[in-house]
């Protein structure tokens, strides 16, 4: 705060002065001993009144300073406060400010009394509370960690660094807590660190760092998110809570632990025993509807939520709540009230600690009660508390329906047999025999349902569960893949305390299970999958490839190779299973969903190729005037994959191949990028912790499986224009640059530009295109109805049309109508349309059959046709009104398709 002498600020000062004096034995104490200030304060100069605590806190030694400093700073904010001049964030900010600084000079005390230097290295200490969030009230304890690094502690040559750390520890205690003739400093608290009954009062950071990525309990969650590095060695306690990010914020809902707190606050309820309502008695803290439930409110949704939405991770209360209404994740009318109430309650909380600078936060009765009120600017005790208990009822009922207070009655009940006979009659099998198969689950042959408390959360909700699998289109269906669900999770409690507190997801979990296996298996594989469907952006296609990126980057904790490829598929594998629910429920376009697909498998690519880079340049340092370039063909370049696609990438390398690498290790040229490569393979295909993540095929670079993994730009442009065969030039039509620099990707496209649209013999190239559909055709079958790839008159047949005009129309097509060279068919369609080479109905069908190709995948695997629902599902997200219509469609389409290939090669493959 800075400002001018007199009457830098608004406010009613002399008001405030006449109530503090007249209400406040603590006020008109620290006024009368410190006239200077009164007379600032009088002034309405705040901002200078600030500035002489300041001062006054320098002289002496540090304890009495800080005693003195802290006397005036209280006085000079709380008649500020009663002023009017300002707000409830300036205060507590103001005060945290003050706790801040006093711990700090405290712990740069006890070192360099000890040592002779003011040196904190070594030495943290993390705020938690309501000091972590900024929000310290008049007479708030602090309750910090106190954390030393043997390696760097500061300390005399002849001490133990834990010796040493405990000794500062207890000094800085001393400093800021004992109570002498000036009073007292600060409160410390130091009962949060660590296994605190055991643990030393300065705990090692190792031995921290152990207990947090494994040993913590749920309320320590939900303590660091308010945590904050507030002194000492700052820069080493960020890193720290860099580190135990993972533990706060995890990526993976977990109603289990969310459970656990709510347990917590209901206990603390029911351990309250004072008044319920307000009046003489009440805890405006601790009280129903009161500030500790409306800061447990916050920080549950952003525990739930935080760990997938980055920006719910704030620490203030009122600023947590504006965060989460902003991200819809609460109601906007609650995050007002709660906010209004909150700001209100802290109000009210700072006036009964002026009083007396007491640790209080219960209202008094008779006269005290009045005189608080007093002090607060009203007319008595009745008319405060008329207003609290309006304002408590309002956030309690907010409150219950996060804690959701059931009573024993309340508990769902096990599943009537009404429901179990409605299953068995609609999937064809006996009750009895049925109601024998659901009991048999939880006999332990599952591993997912062996602990109680597993079995707990799972008898909660069965009922649910049953009653939409006896709802769905394929009950029998359901129930084989949740059986596939409980078989393959090794650990399933934090689904089904998801779809304990998420009861609306059963519908969507039921829909997964019934129509798409690749979804179910997955989904069994990672349960907390179903995570993605709470967010509103598991309803929505991703953003770009560079927000996906940079969702991949924040989802790893740690920058390092093991940590980023864990990331990649974490995140690869949320985007992948919320497009396939919107598939499967008719939420987005299969054109859509595909590129998507695309532009998440590019993100995941360039990420790993980085990564990959940086961890090879450890070893064996770089290239100077190279690097490695990945160029997409197939699916992948066309900018459409479906969930079942392979990646199909050739490597290519700039520079000179006689170039050698800068490392400790160097490699040539070839080497280097053959080995590079070979690690982005590995990068984007071997299963980690977190799973696999793509098939990649790299046979269609030079030479094939018997050529090396990495070619330079050279060598691939000489095999292009003097070996490669013709379906190879058809393949990089649909080439496309995923990784690479500008220049470097310049370079390259004018290599497969060149070669696509070279002069060509037309009947040369016609017979070798049939004939290469004429054995794909005697060796590749398709595999059922639905397979729009493979048979006649389909996506092959239209692709194959596609690349026979553009490598025959060459440079003089290119130059006219560039889009026809597109790597998307979409929209290389569109411009032969332009063209005149196709007929309008070519983009249509070329439409629909790429909708049914990327839905297929899910709903009608290996072209079979699908059952009932799934043929619905995909009948919808084909945007055909039924199956029928879908398959009559179909038919259209390849009629269309035959059309085209009779015209171009002479031959009629479907009539």
């Amino acid at each position: 705060m800075s400002g001018s002498r007199q009457g830098d600020r608004g406010g009613d000062w002399q008001g405030a002065i006449a109530r503090a004096e007249a209400h406040s034995p603590f006020l008109a104490r620290a006024l009368s001993r410190q006239p200077d200030l009164r007379a600032l304060l009088v002034e309405g100069a705040l901002d200078a009144a600030l500035a002489k605590a300041r001062e006054i806190g320098q002289a002496g030694d540090v304890g009495k300073g800080l005693r003195r400093e802290r006397s005036a700073m209280a006085a000079a904010i709380a008649i500020g406060d009663l002023a009017g001049a300002l707000s409830l964030a300036e205060v507590v900010g103001a005060l945290t400010d003050f706790a801040d600084r006093a711990l700090d000079r405290a712990i740069r005390a006890a070192i360099e009394e000890r040592t002779g230097r003011d040196d904190p290295s070594g030495f943290i200490a993390l705020a938690l509370g309501k000091q972590g969030a900024g929000e310290l009230n008049y007479s708030s304890d602090i309750d910090p960690i106190l954390l030393y690094d043997p390696e760097t502690l500061r300390c005399r040559d002849s001490d133990d660094p834990g010796e040493a750390a405990q000794r500062y520890a207890r000094r800085v205690v001393k400093l800021l807590s004992e109570n002498t003739g000036e009073g007292y400093v600060l409160r410390v608290d130091l009962r949060l660190r660590p296994a605190s009954e055991i643990s030393p009062m300065a705990v090692p950071y190792g031995s921290a760092l152990a207990h947090y990525q494994g040993a913590a309990l749920a309320w320590e969650r939900a303590a660091f998110v308010r945590a904050r590095a507030a002194a000492g060695d700052v820069i080493a306690g960020q890193a720290f809570l860099e580190a135990i990010k993972p533990f706060v914020w995890r990526s993976a809902i977990d109603f289990g632990a969310v459970e656990e707190i709510r347990a917590l606050t209901l206990r603390i309820r029911e351990s309250y025993d004072g008044p319920i309502t307000p009046g003489p008695g009440f805890d405006v803290k601790r009280g129903q509807g009161g500030i500790r439930e409306i800061e447990f409110f916050a920080q549950t949704h952003q525990l739930i939520h935080g760990g997938r939405d980055p920006s719910l991770r704030v620490r203030g209360t009122r600023e947590a709540l504006d965060a989460l209404a902003k991200a819809g994740r609460i109601d906007g009318d609650h995050a007002r009230i709660l906010g209004e109430a909150y700001d209100r309650l802290r109000q009210v909380e700072h006036r009964l600690q002026m009083v007396n600078d007491r640790q209080t936060h219960t209202l008094p009765g008779g006269d005290a009660l009045d005189n608080v009120a007093r002090l607060d600017g009203l007319d008595d005790g009745s008319t405060l508390v008329e207003e609290l208990t309006a304002l408590t009822q309002r956030t309690g009922l907010i409150y219950e329906s996060l804690i959701g207070a059931q009573t024993q009655a309340e508990v769902p009940a096990p599943a009537p047999a009404a429901v179990t006979e409605r299953i068995a009659a609609r999937s064809s099998v006996d009750a009895d025999a049925l109601t024998a198969r659901i009991e048999s689950w939880r006999d332990g042959r599952y591993q997912s349902l062996r602990s109680p408390a597993a079995i707990g959360a799972f008898d909660r909700v069965l009922p649910r569960l049953l009653d939409a699998i006896a709802e769905s289109d394929d009950p029998r269906r359901a129930i084989v893949r949740w059986e596939g669900v409980l078989d393959e999770a090794s650990s399933a409690i934090g689904l089904f305390h998801l779809l304990d507190a998420r009861p609306e997801l059963l519908d969507r979990l039921v829909a997964t299970l019934t129509l798409t296996p690749r979804l179910s298996d997955e989904l069994a594989r990672r349960p907390e999958l179903l995570d993605t469907l709470i967010d509103q952006d598991g309803r929505e296609l991703p953003g770009s490839g560079e927000t996906i990126a940079k969702r991949m980057e924040a989802c790893a904790h740690r920058p390092d190779y093991e940590a980023m490829l864990d990331a990649i598929r974490v995140v690869t594998g949320e985007i992948r299973f919320a497009l396939g629910v919107q598939l499967i429920e008719g939420l987005a376009d299969p054109l859509d969903i595909a590129r998507a697909l695309s532009r998440t498998a590019e993100a995941g690519l360039k990420l790993a190729v980085r990564t990959a880079e940086a961890d090879f340049a450890r070893a064996h340092g770089r290239i100077e005037g190279s690097e490695l370039m990945v160029l997409g063909l197939g699916r992948l370049g066309g900018g459409a994959l479906t969930h079942a696609s392979d990646l199909d990438i050739v490597y290519v390398f700039t520079g000179d191949f006689s170039n050698q690498s800068d490392g400790e290790r160097p490699l040539g040229a070839t080497h280097y990028f053959n080995r590079l490569a070979s690690r982005v393979t590995a990068a984007l295909s071997v299963p980690t912790a977190q799973g696999a993540l793509y098939e990649v095929d790299t046979r269609l670079r030079p030479q094939g499986a018997q050529g090396p993994l990495a070619v330079s730009c050279e060598a691939f442009g000489k095999y292009q224009n003097e070996a490669a065969w013709t379906w190879e030039h058809m393949a990089l039509a649909r080439a496309r640059v995923l990784a690479g620099s500008g220049e470097a990707t310049a370079q390259l496209c004018g290599i497969v530009n060149d070669v696509v649209r070279k002069p060509r013999d037309e009947s040369e190239l016609r017979s070798a295109l049939t004939s290469m559909r004429h054995d794909m055709a005697q060796h590749k079958k398709p595999g059922g109805p639905l397979d729009v790839k493979l048979l006649r008159g389909g996506l092959v047949d239209l692709e194959f049309a596609i690349h026979f005009l553009q490598l025959r129309g060459g440079n003089a097509l290119a130059d006219a109508h560039p889009d026809a060279f597109d790597p998307d068919l979409g929209i290389a369609t569109g411009g032969l349309i332009s063209a005149g080479l196709l007929p309008e109905t070519a983009s249509d069908a070329h439409a629909l059959m790429t909708r049914m190709l990327v839905a297929g995948r899910l709903l009608a695997p290996g072209g079979a046709k699908p059952p009932k629902s799934a043929a619905r599902a995909m009948a919808k997200a084909c945007h055909a009104s039924s199956y029928e219509e879908l398959e009559r469609g179909l038919g259209e389409a390849r009629k269309v398709v035959a059309g085209i290939w009779s015209e171009v090669f002479g031959e009629e493959i479907y009539s």
